[in-house]
């Protein structure tokens, strides 16, 4: 929606893991309590990230390469302070990493359902937003034509740094789960580019609900496949069902229409 390509929102989800993983660890805190700290962290940090974007005025490509850069820079400074080792939550710190809920015959991890649950809210909620309340639709307008926009009075600047903030509190949620149930080194950063790429692009640029299904497409497609073949053969299937997908639909296969 503003029109930048945003690859540095990864080093902000690594920032957000490490920092769980440090309050948990040293000051005992649990770790979605410290979510508390983490969001507002991260909201400050996006805000400022657009506000930069904005002031070298970036166009798309611009922002590929200036975020990759910041990207970078984010995996060597967390590199430096938490060691380029893997660190994992121990047990004593992390109650949720052996708890299970059992359906039938189906076992669900607290972490995997504590991540679904937080994603549920975050799509509801961003949907909402963008299509009951003005501050919403100014949104969406601006992602149309931000010139016509503003000529209606609307605050480009002002509601590109909220969105911003907003982007950079939804990485502290998805690094504060990624922490709960995984090991993490600042190099996982990168392994992270192929399935969020292969969302957006499923679910369609710009569409909440849409990247919600495609998310849950892709994770249940790639969880079958590497159950029913092998994990190595997952990302090959995945992206070869995205080209297909692009070739019969290029806006996206969960794309709902255009925005209005």
């Amino acid at each position: 929606m503003l029109r930048v390509i945003n690859l540095a929102h990864f080093g902000l989800i690594l920032i957000g893991a490490y920092l769980t993983l440090q309050f948990a660890t040293s000051w005992g805190i649990d770790p979605l309590l410290t979510l508390v700290i983490t969001v507002p962290l991260m909201f400050v940090a996006g805000a400022a990230l657009q506000w930069l974007f904005d002031r070298l005025s970036l166009s798309e490509f611009n922002s590929l390469l200036v975020s990759f850069g910041l990207l970078i820079i984010t995996i060597q400074v967390a590199s430096n302070v938490w060691t380029a080792d893997f660190r994992r939550m121990s047990a004593d710190v992390n109650p949720y990493a052996t708890e299970s809920i059992s359906i039938g015959r189906l076992v669900f991890p607290v972490t995997t359902l504590v991540a679904f649950g937080l994603a549920v809210v975050v799509v509801i909620g961003g949907h909402l937003v963008l299509r009951r309340t003005f501050a919403g639709r100014a949104m969406r307008a601006i992602a149309q034509d931000s010139a016509v926009a503003g000529a209606f009075g609307v605050d480009h600047r002002r509601l590109s740094l909220l969105l911003g903030g907003v982007v950079g509190a939804t990485a502290a949620l998805a690094g504060s789960v990624f922490s709960l149930s995984n090991a993490l080194t600042p190099e996982t950063a990168y392994e992270w580019f192929g399935t969020v790429f292969a969302v957006v692009i499923l679910g369609g640029i710009g569409e909440v609900l849409g990247t919600f299904v495609a998310g849950i497409l892709v994770g249940v497609l790639s969880g079958v496949v590497s159950v029913v073949w092998s994990p190595a053969t997952a990302p090959f299937v995945l992206f070869s069902a995205i080209i297909l997908a692009l070739l019969v639909r290029p806006r996206g296969l969960f794309t709902i229409g255009a925005v209005r």
